[in-house]
């Protein structure tokens, strides 16, 4: 339950938005600027906190990013470290997944690579309380989706 204070300092929000800016590479051009400019954010503001924070990730790194416009004109926004999807097809080395997921094995990985993604994801916001072991099940299930088999060591 929410506090007197909580509620009356509270302000009211205009719009959530999810995007998608390379690390590093946030501009006032699309698709940052029309998706702020609607809600009249200052975008060169958000531009440079956005690269500052992005810029220990390599640059065209896919971060995702959820913005919280409040009615006052002013902003807050979460980063969240690429998705699974794109750390896969990196550490595997391909472009994308198998054509049919289940039937053709695009490629594998090994337990390690695995390990190794899910340490990266657990600083996510939507795992910090996930353990370990349940982050790395569901690195799993996504690599099976796309074709990827997961095996104990590469040969």
């Amino acid at each position: 339950m929410s506090t007197l204070k909580e509620i009356l300092t509270r302000r009211p929000v205009a719009a959530t938005i999810r995007l998608t800016v390379p690390a590093g590479g946030a501009r006032p051009a699309p698709p940052v600027g029309p998706a702020l400019g609607q809600y009249r954010l200052n975008l060169m503001a958000f531009c440079k906190d956005f690269n500052a924070r992005t810029q220990k990730y390599k640059p065209d790194t896919p971060m995702s990013v959820t913005i919280t416009a409040f009615k006052d004109n002013t902003f807050e926004f979460t980063v969240k470290s690429p998705s699974v999807t794109w750390y896969l097809k990196k550490a595997a080395g391909i472009e994308s997944g198998s054509s049919r997921p289940g039937h053709v094995v695009a490629t594998t990985l090994s337990v390690r690579h695995i390990y190794e993604i899910a340490k990266i994801k657990q600083s996510d916001p939507y795992c910090q309380y996930m353990s370990l072991e349940s982050i790395c099940k569901s690195i799993i299930g996504t690599a099976s989706t796309m074709g990827i088999k997961v095996v104990k060591d590469l040969d």
